[in-house]
């Protein structure tokens, strides 16, 4: 569903004073639902056409992990179903597992278990040594987890229970608190709790996308230089949205969503194969174990806390200026005038093709022909994958492009930070440091093959190449294709590589009406067919019929995949132009071009 209606309770009335909203506009939000119909009245039963039943007696406390948010992990199967992932992953990449074997022996009581008393450090965590498993970035992240109080509170005051214990987290997991409100700080603070959160290593490191977004930052060099030398399978835990392959940061294999205080939990157990209801976080001052259960704190404490912390005020002082910007903010010189001047030597801000020899009508649309497939990928590749929203690698073609501006690679920001720059953001399009294109066995990030001589070289750089050479590009996916973010800019980056079509399996809905958007042509295989059932490997020329005579919305076209030897297989897809306004984008070339004609027509 793109939207659902649900109804409010008096419950949402009393947040909404809480949090320092005017009297007249709650009147408002009340009086407005009730004639609606959406306040809910527990003596009137709505018709629905489906009732779906919840036992709230079987929720139970999760996480998400290692690469969707959807994959749930219920906590008192976590040890079991993280060490399994983890296993299977360093199985697959070779890498030896001794060591995980034998700390497993060690924490079920086995004869290794001696050997933990030798390991215990100072800090008072059970193991305080980098190995398979360990969580290097634990991070209370995000703007809608921390829009919570009672979770935030929560956090809170676990991290002042485990304080009081003695615990403190392992000197390698980088920590930190990124809010999405200043009134977090500020009832935290009131509630002397921001200093046991600090003691832990939580500290404020701003406000907004941090960690959640990939702007975690980069680890400690020693942090790195033991994660490379010994091919370490180490984790984030974040209380954020998303946590899609490579997103996070490029040091971690896995990454885990979770609230707020099962974040400070798994930060100083410092590891994920934790089984939170048996084994002890750490060891406290006492130099007894400290477990999940003796900090947790119940609900009446977190609920009387919220209580005494947090006010109306509190929210009318945080947000009575929230649109106005700092002293600096202030002094920045703004251009002026009706239209924006654009700085050709701009690195952040440059003036995008999209309208470049753009003629006053359109052209009719055309077949596909001679088409090279670019990235051949399989199911589930997400936005991230195509666009990559965090740290730019100085080795990526974006990073090479910045050194070529002059731009410090300390100064490269993030790809979300230099998305008005399409130079940056093309060069960034299927650059993700975990994207398997298998036109490329063995190698994961922006590299293809340029098929006329075989030779494997950067996304980019194969595109421009056959720009030059006039052959339009597609891409072969399978199941889900772009899932996650609704990221304009991975439809954008498709675009200006040159790619005309992607044939997929099945596709998420933001994206494909994104393709479309930008005059990419999304077309979906027969169902039961994808590339794989049809034998095709992704080196064969392609040719898309049907264009050319007129597209409707779910039009069949014909595909034939020409291989170097002569051969040819034929296949059927269907056009995911769903709808009479989105055949007018594509043959307009998109949606900006359509709306500018538009206007200029009058």
């Amino acid at each position: 569903a793109t939207i659902g209606y649900f109804p409010i309770d008096r419950e949402t009335i009393n947040y909404l004073r809480m949090t320092g909203r005017p009297e007249e506009h709650i009147r408002v939000v009340e009086e407005y639902a009730k004639i609606q119909g959406l306040f809910y009245n527990p003596d009137e039963t709505p018709v629905y056409n489906t009732v779906l039943e919840l036992d709230l007696s079987t929720v139970e406390p999760s996480i998400s992990g290692p690469a969707n948010p959807e994959d749930r992990i219920p906590l008192r199967e976590a040890k079991r179903r993280t060490r399994e992932i983890m296993l299977a992953y360093l199985k697959q990449a070779g890498i030896p597992v001794d060591d995980v074997n034998e700390r497993e022996w060690s924490y079920e009581g086995g004869a290794a278990r001696a050997s933990i008393a030798t390991m215990q450090k100072k800090t008072g965590s059970v193991v305080d040594e980098l190995s398979h498993g360990s969580v290097v970035i634990s991070a209370i992240t995000s703007c809608t987890n921390t829009s919570n109080p009672s979770v935030m509170i929560g956090a809170g005051l676990l991290a002042k229970k485990a304080v009081e214990k003695g615990l403190q987290t392992p000197s390698y997991v980088k920590t930190s608190l990124a809010p999405g409100s200043m009134a977090v700080t500020e009832y935290l603070e009131k509630a002397g709790l921001a200093p046991y959160l600090e003691k832990l290593g939580y500290s404020l490191v701003g406000y907004g996308c941090t960690t959640c977004i990939g702007n975690s930052g980069p680890l400690p060099d020693h942090i790195v230089q033991q994660i490379r030398e010994r091919n370490l399978y180490t984790v984030a835990v974040l209380s954020g949205n998303r946590n899609f392959e490579g997103r996070i940061n490029p040091h971690v294999r896995a990454s885990y969503l979770m609230s707020p205080m099962l974040v400070v939990a798994y930060g100083l157990a410092g590891r994920i194969d934790i089984d939170m209801f048996n084994e002890p976080l750490g060891i406290g001052s006492d130099g007894q174990p400290v477990y999940l259960r003796d900090i947790w704190p119940s609900l009446e404490e977190i609920k009387s806390v919220i209580n005494q912390a947090i006010t109306p005020e509190l929210f009318i002082k945080k947000y009575a200026d929230i649109l106005k910007g700092e002293e600096r903010w202030e002094r920045l010189p703004a251009p002026v005038g009706e239209v924006f001047q654009w700085d050709e030597k701009s690195t952040y801000v440059r003036e995008p093709p999209y309208f470049i020899d753009m003629p006053k009508t359109p052209r009719e649309p055309e077949d596909i022909v001679d088409a090279r497939v670019l990235i051949l990928v399989g199911d589930r590749i997400t936005t991230d994958h195509i666009s990559p929203a965090g740290a730019i690698p100085v080795n990526s073609p974006a990073g090479k492009y910045l050194i070529e501006q002059g731009v410090d690679p300390v100064d490269f920001n993030t790809y979300g930070a230099r998305r008005g720059n399409h130079e940056v953001m093309i060069r960034g399009t299927f650059a993700n440091i975990r994207l398997k294109n298998l036109l490329v066995e063995g190698k994961e990030g922006w590299w293809t093959v340029y098929h006329p001589t075989g030779e494997v070289t950067t996304v980019y750089d194969a595109a421009m190449r056959y720009r030059e050479a006039g052959v339009p590009l597609i891409v072969l996916a399978g199941k889900m294709y772009g899932a996650g973010s609704s990221r304009d800019w991975a439809a954008k980056g498709t675009r200006l590589l040159g790619v005309r079509a992607v044939i997929a399996e099945s596709y998420e809905r933001i994206h494909r009406s994104n393709l479309v958007g930008m005059g990419v042509l999304p077309l979906q295989f027969m169902e039961g067919e994808g590339w794989r059932q049809l034998g095709l490997t992704g080196r064969e020329r392609y040719i898309i019929r049907g264009i050319s005579e007129g597209l409707t919305p779910g039009k069949k076209l014909t595909v034939e995949a020409v291989s170097d030897n002569g051969e040819v297989k034929k296949f059927n897809v269907i056009t995911r132009l769903d709808t009479k306004i989105e055949v007018e984008y594509y043959k307009h070339g998109g949606i900006l071009q359509y709306v500018l004609r538009r206007i200029m027509s009058g």
